[in-house]
């Protein structure tokens, strides 16, 4: 996983420059945000709602360039409803982050 927290560092040192501070605010932030999508896909009660928390757990991604996790989270996305094996899948992801 270090690949992926150096791909995700990278993405945020480009907005943030040569702030370590404000690099790590802004990473706590990004896990805040996919943990809480995260447990909306845990709550979806139909497959519009885990679409759109798939859809926007793969635009948080894509905005660090986190490749592994939107690849899951567009797979998510094409779901018609919840899928297990898939969210368990993602939430060891997330977990690394």
């Amino acid at each position: 996983m270090t690949y992926e927290h150096g791909t995700i560092d990278s993405a945020l040192a480009a907005v943030a420059g040569d702030e370590p501070a404000v690099i790590q605010d802004l990473r706590r932030a990004f896990v805040e945000g996919v943990t809480h999508v995260l447990e909306v896909m845990h709550l979806a009660e139909n497959g519009q709602e885990w679409r759109e928390a798939a859809l926007r757990l793969k635009g948080l991604a894509a905005s660090v360039n986190a490749l592994p996790l939107m690849t899951l989270a567009a797979q998510a996305a094409e779901r018609d409803g919840r899928d297990a094996a898939l969210l368990d899948q993602i939430g060891k992801l997330v977990a690394r982050l």
